[in-house]
């Protein structure tokens, strides 16, 4: 991120590169590390971690060949995701649990809600479009569909803008519909956390064989592999 600031780039650019190096050097040492330590190296590399972990030194030595690809280090703000790891701050490993699991369980709902989200912006771009026509810059229906998000989620941006009293009426409904569009996922996902919030807690146990987290409390097994969490303990 200093990078791409020029008067800071001028100034520290050589001791940028350098900690970009260092950085790189380590996070490689620690990826190569991980994939030597745990009995399923591909399990791990596949994982969201692993492919963090990858993500995170790739950029580097792609800028030895390809210019401009150092700007893609960004993607290391990942890592700070495993603070969470590093600390075995149980609390939120938890509370990310819990979030995870809300998520997942709302999926067929949000889904559904996203496809009436969408079939409401094709219609009323496609009313717009046949009312308003090119005159206030609705050259085609994609264009009115973009209005009919711009203005359901009330964000506005003034580009596109009906001119006609029919066109400013169904523009009108549009904004009163998104109101009510805005509240129903929170409802959807708020009443899935309530649920999810009484499940057992979270183990910070790291799978000895691929290196995963996240398991239940009670555990014994790995529930992205299968391999006991435990090997040295009595069956």
């Amino acid at each position: 991120m200093l990078d791409s600031v020029a008067t800071i780039q001028a100034r520290a650019g050589a001791w940028l590169t350098r900690l970009e190096w260092t950085f790189t050097v380590l996070f490689t040492i620690e990826y190569l590390v991980r994939l030597a330590s745990v009995r399923r190296p591909l399990k791990y590399a596949l994982s969201f971690f692993g492919v963090i972990d990858l993500l995170a030194i790739n950029p580097t030595y792609l800028s030895l060949v390809i210019a401009g690809a150092q700007s893609l280090l960004v993607i290391r703000v990942l890592r700070l995701l495993r603070v969470f790891r590093v600390f075995k701050l149980v609390y939120y490993l938890s509370e990310a649990r819990v979030i995870t699991t809300a998520m997942q369980a709302s999926r067929a709902k949000i889904t559904v809600f996203l496809t009436l989200v969408m079939s409401i912006a094709v219609v009323m771009g496609a009313l717009l479009y046949l009312i308003e026509g090119e005159a206030s810059r609705l050259t085609s229906i994609p264009r009115g569909m973009y209005w009919a998000v711009v203005t359901m989620t009330t964000v506005g941006y003034g580009d596109i803008a009906p001119d006609t009293v029919l066109g400013q009426i169904a523009a009108g409904v549009l904004m009163v519909l998104g109101y009510a569009i805005i509240a129903v996922p929170t409802g959807i996902v708020s009443a899935e956390l309530v649920q999810a919030a009484a499940h057992q807690p979270v183990s910070t146990q790291a799978c000895p064989s691929c290196s995963a987290e996240g398991h239940n409390g009670d555990a014994v097994c790995c529930n992205y592999c299968g391999e006991r969490l435990f090997p040295d303990a009595p069956a």
